[in-house]
């Protein structure tokens, strides 16, 4: 994934796999300091993105 392409509503949902971030396909998105952290990032992405869901649905 380039730098510019950014995430994309079929990324989601986003995995933490030990300190990396992937879309559900597998595809690599980021990488965090420990597994930790990037369980909480992979968490509030996921949550953001179903949230920018639901607000589409209720406009």
């Amino acid at each position: 994934m380039t730098k510019d392409a950014g995430l994309k509503p079929d990324d989601f949902p986003i995995e933490a796999d030990k300190d990396k971030l992937r879309t559900h396909k597998g595809e690599p998105v980021a990488s965090a300091e420990s597994e930790k952290i990037a369980d909480q990032i992979a968490e509030r992405l996921n949550e953001h993105a179903h949230q920018e869901e639901q607000d589409r649905w209720s406009a």
